[in-house]
């Protein structure tokens, strides 16, 4: 009896065993199915580009995305009161529908016009609904929605020029004073370069002042206004009208001899290893391209000057005879033969061997190290983008973030860097440009340019 029975039990067991192994099939297929077409992630929305305000014209910027079942749509309105605007609104194609198509991320730009929705001044929000080709909610998918609140300001800055420059030179400087209200970025545009404003008196009575100067090779000024920008993007424009001088600007000849050559080309293929060929080509790279870069880098440097002014009074000249000229045109000669043509962009004093060198006003010190052809350089931060320069010393005596007062001695002279002989090189710079001392030693310019209309424009 037991025999047939472990009999009957052998031969039911293998129809038992895949009854049981279809039974897990399907329950595994109905799990993946659930998981693949009911999945419970929900898409994303990348916000962090959104405006906290809205002017005339705005651009709505933010990422979607759904790494499951892909996008299927999504919905952006404005509401404002009882006034709800559908502002965007689009389906996207499934991945088995469309497998060439990126249906997982999607960057969404949206152009805001408050006039054409019919939007007031004041808060409103923007709804962002987005969903995803799940079957979840009844088959509509997952929803991820995301309200931002917003202000609508559509009126732009108000912009009263207190004072504007009359006359200026070509590589010349003066000042813009002027109001505006409501403002984040504000300051001067002349010719495609701009000048950034920075505070006149206490910021509550948003006076402020522009440090301005045109490109030494200024020939006309197509462009000179002030410009301010708001929270909401609104941009205000005003013109004023300054009249352009002419700069006497001299012609040198410069002979490049061997010895001068034999003299500073190892200096220079020390520190510009990828320099090549003979010492006149290796000069050629020195006077043109390695001082592009240690313009671009004084420029740099320049960018982020303190807000307050440090300075006070005409800054001082170096004692000693007057060796080069700002805007100076030089050509350079080989043998007679024409190699080259660059511009001298500083004034160039000589005094005694190794004389000592004095900061010509007070200034944080925000470069002192060697830099190409100026050599050992000491650079002064005067605060509101002016800043001065020396150059071509033998010794620096000062460190980066040292705050120096006029007269005291930051290094002293030599010839460092592109110099045939023992002198100072001098230079000014308004907001990374470079302008002539002249006027920056000129007592009576210093009065009438910047200190009278400040008086005036501070009542």
């Amino acid at each position: 009896m037991a025999r047939r029975l472990n009999r009957r039990y052998k031969k039911r067991s293998p129809g038992k065993s895949i009854f049981l192994i279809l039974i897990l099939l399907l329950i595994g297929a109905g799990g993946y199915g659930y998981i693949t077409y009911f999945e419970g992630e929900k898409p994303t929305i990348n916000v962090n580009n959104l405006p906290d305000f809205i002017g005339k014209e705005t651009k709505l910027s933010f990422d979607v995305a759904d790494t499951k079942s892909g996008l299927r749509n999504i919905n952006i309105r404005v509401i404002q009161g009882d006034r709800e605007k559908e502002v965007f609104s689009k389906q996207y194609p499934s991945v088995s529908q469309s497998p060439s198509t990126s249906a997982n991320k999607k960057t969404i730009e949206v152009d805001l016009n408050p006039k054409t929705l019919g939007l007031k001044e004041g808060k409103a929000t923007i709804t962002i609904q987005v969903r995803d080709y799940s079957y979840r909610d009844m088959l509509k998918g997952n929803l991820s929605e995301l309200s931002h609140t917003v202000i609508i300001d559509t009126k732009p800055p108000k912009i009263n020029i207190l004072h504007s420059e009359r006359y200026i030179k070509p590589g010349g400087a003066g000042i813009v004073l002027y109001r505006v209200d409501d403002s984040v970025k504000q300051g001067v545009m002349i010719n495609g370069y701009y000048h950034p404003g920075f505070p006149l008196t206490d910021a509550s009575e948003n006076k402020y002042i522009s440090y301005i100067a045109l490109h030494y090779s200024t020939d006309t000024i197509s462009e000179s206004a002030v410009i301010a920008v708001d929270s909401a993007g609104n941009r205000t424009v005003k013109p004023f009208l300054p009249v352009l001088k002419k700069a006497n600007q001299k012609k040198d000849r410069i002979n490049i001899p061997d010895s001068f050559l034999a003299r500073k080309i190892p200096e220079f293929s020390e520190r510009y290893p990828e320099m090549e060929g003979d010492t006149v080509q290796q000069y050629l790279y020195t006077n043109r391209v390695v001082r592009k870069m240690n313009n671009e880098k004084i420029h740099d440097l320049c960018m982020n000057p303190s807000s307050n002014q440090l300075w006070s009074g005409k800054f001082k000249r170096m004692p000693g005879s007057g060796r080069a000229g700002f805007a100076d045109h030089r050509t350079y000669y080989y043998k007679g033969k024409e190699i080259d043509k660059q511009v001298h962009l500083g004034m160039d004093i000589a005094s005694t061997k190794h004389v000592a060198i004095k900061a010509a006003a007070t200034g944080k010190v925000v470069f002192a190290d060697y830099l190409g052809i100026y050599g050992n350089m000491v650079m002064l931060d005067h605060g509101q983008g002016i800043f001065s320069l020396y150059s071509h010393l033998s010794q620096i005596n000062v460190s980066i973030e040292d705050m120096l007062q006029q007269s005291d001695v930051l290094g002293n002279s030599g010839t460092s860097g592109m110099a045939g002989g023992d002198h100072l090189h001098f230079s000014m710079l308004v907001n990374g440009m470079f302008v002539t001392p002249k006027e920056w030693w000129d007592q009576n310019w210093i009065t009438v340019t910047i200190e009278e209309p400040m008086v005036d424009a501070k009542f």
